[in-house]
């Protein structure tokens, strides 16, 4: 399960990636910049779904359900995978 400060991380990744601001990415989701400051520095204590989405949407990521046994496997996972062949 990925907590707030991780996707906050994600988040900020994919931003900077895209070479938005925090002030653009913020006025394109219709979010506060504050928002977005909290999101990105794992201070976000709560966001809502809504606006979670619309931040995801503007990134070009999305918010996706999927069963636990279905869990991909985390960078951990493949770089023990790799130290243990």
């Amino acid at each position: 399960m990925i907590s707030l400060a991780e996707a906050g991380l994600a988040i900020a990744a994919a931003r900077k990636q895209g070479r938005l601001t925090q002030l653009e990415l913020a006025k394109r989701a219709g979010v506060s910049r504050p928002t977005i400051v909290l999101l990105e520095n794992g201070r976000a204590t709560e966001i809502g779904y809504s606006k979670l989405v619309r931040i995801l949407a503007v990134l070009g990521l999305e918010f996706r359900l999927q069963p636990v046994s279905a869990q991909r496997p985390t960078l951990d996972d493949l770089l023990k995978e790799e130290s243990d062949s």
